[in-house]
């Protein structure tokens, strides 16, 4: 079996779709394949990147079978106006991905109440992927009541939130940082993720005076950068994994 061909495989088992850290999970175990290389993972890269034909990439960091591309779901199929469904699932899409970096690094992870039964790709909802159904009472109920709007939040082991993040995909930058605002006395880190085209107005927004006290305390992730990371950190666990590292 030819490598492009195992990496065939483990999207069709996948629904026709995989994230690159999905892949990177899987496609090395695929039975018949030989990975000779000592660079697998940027092989794998480089599979579905060089074979237009082959596949297509759904969002940063998610790939599809082009032979696929009319079975997947509606809101995975490019169109040239994006509609409703695809920045819901975009939005959901990448507060799943965030929840995963927590979990990977042993954060505790939370999702505020109307986002756990949104979908996550084939992996259930992002309430089977978070590690807290009930936020921890950190501190006076009014800021505990604030964080649990915010989409996604990473608590350390003292049970104190460690990082904040909130996806903007399309809505108004202001509202999250204003959610940031009434935590500015916490010493956690706070992130807005969105598209790069995006980051000149996170910039504009983050400038206002209103936004003083947490200047210099948010910064900009774009979806590249934070799909990058996570397939960063499942390639690591990944080579932890095979070679019986302690971690």
């Amino acid at each position: 079996m030819k490598q492009y061909e195992a990496v065939q495989r483990v999207m069709e088992q996948n629904g026709g779709y995989a994230t690159l850290g999905h892949l990177y999970e899987n496609v090395l175990d695929v039975v018949g394949c030989e990975w000779k290389t000592k660079t697998p993972f940027p092989s794998i890269r480089r599979i579905v990147q060089v074979h237009p034909e082959l596949f297509f990439k759904v969002r940063p960091g998610l790939w599809a079978l082009a032979a696929w591309r009319d079975r997947l779901p509606t809101e995975m199929q490019p169109t040239k106006k994006e509609t409703e469904a695809q920045r819901e699932f975009s939005h959901s899409y990448y507060q799943g991905i965030i929840v995963q970096i927590g979990n990977l690094q042993k954060f505790e992870t939370h999702v505020p109440a109307q986002d756990k039964n949104r979908a996550f790709l084939s992996k259930g909802t992002l309430g089977d992927l978070v590690s807290l159904q009930k936020i921890y009472p950190f501190s006076w109920a009014h800021i505990v009541d604030c964080a649990k709007r915010i989409d996604v939040v990473w608590f350390n082991a003292r049970r104190m939130p460690a990082a904040l993040f909130e996806v903007e995909h399309s809505t108004n930058m202001r509202n999250s940082l204003v959610k940031y605002v009434e935590l500015q006395d916490f010493r956690t880190k706070m992130v807005i993720v969105g598209d790069e085209s995006r980051s000149r107005q996170f910039e504009q927004t983050l400038s206002m005076t209103a936004f003083g006290p947490i200047q210099g305390h948010v910064r900009f992730i774009s979806y590249e950068q934070i799909s990058r990371y996570h397939s960063n950190l499942v390639e690591m666990k990944v080579l932890e994994s095979k070679l019986n590292l302690p971690h």
